[in-house]
């Protein structure tokens, strides 16, 4: 594993002395990367040698290490799946990332999270047939979810013993072929919920993208991480 602000393998290398990055920041692929990039650009953050943000990110390019700017400081900028952005933060090979709290919550990271990005806002809910309560009475309930770790410890909350199945796509079809009872998953509009007969039975956790920090970093490379933080709530503020 490598610490903090160590030159990462297989990135772009540079020929001068400026190889060393003053932060590293992992960033999800995917729907997301082009509004967080908008808004690091507007931070700052520029490509290396001048070129745009988005020159820096472009889709074209299959490097998973990408440099930026953010001022004088050297910026790596790692892709990630986003699930696998809080492991590389909470072990320090990031610096920082970008998730959302649903992925923080599930995995249970222990990271700062100075900056809501205001970004992706939807709800984790509890959604089940329209009309139909959940009987917890005389059985265990089935649960069939993405969010495991954050279901269990809801129901729990509640005193209600669970069985959890795991789904990764396609959730609503589970309480409709009686794969299961409810489910628990991102809504943003419900739109999809009512399409298939299904309802919000209760709200576990507003959701919305974070800037989040490994400890250590946040302390040793206060710096360039704190003007990162103070111009994302400039722009944010504004």
């Amino acid at each position: 594993m490598s610490p903090a602000g160590a030159p990462v393998s297989g990135g772009p290398v540079s020929t001068g002395k400026d190889t060393r990055p003053a932060i590293t920041i992992a960033l999800p692929k995917g729907r997301t990367l082009g509004p967080v990039s908008k808004l690091f650009e507007r931070a700052g953050m520029t490509g290396d040698a001048g070129t745009t943000l988005a020159s820096a990110l472009d889709d074209n390019n299959r490097a998973l290490v990408r440099r930026a700017r953010l001022g004088s400081h050297l910026v790596h900028l790692l892709l990630l799946k986003p699930d696998d952005v809080p492991t590389y933060v909470e072990y320090g090979t990031a610096d920082l990332g970008v998730c959302g709290r649903d992925v923080l919550a599930e995995r249970e990271i222990d990271a700062y999270h100075p900056v809501d990005l205001a970004l992706g806002r939807c709800r984790l809910v509890v959604a089940g047939r329209v009309g139909e309560s959940l009987d917890t009475t005389t059985r265990m309930p089935r649960i069939a979810t993405k969010y495991p770790r954050t279901a269990a410890r809801h129901f729990a909350r509640r005193g209600v013993q669970v069985e959890i199945v795991n789904v990764h796509s396609s959730v609503e079809l589970a309480p409709l072929t009686g794969l299961a009872d409810v489910i628990v998953d991102l809504v943003e509009t419900g739109a999809t919920l009512a399409q298939n007969g299904l309802e919000v039975k209760e709200e576990i956790l507003a959701v919305s993208t974070l800037l989040i920090a490994n400890r250590a970093s946040y302390k040793l490379r206060s710096e360039p991480i704190s003007a990162l933080v103070r111009s994302l709530r400039s722009v944010l503020n504004a």
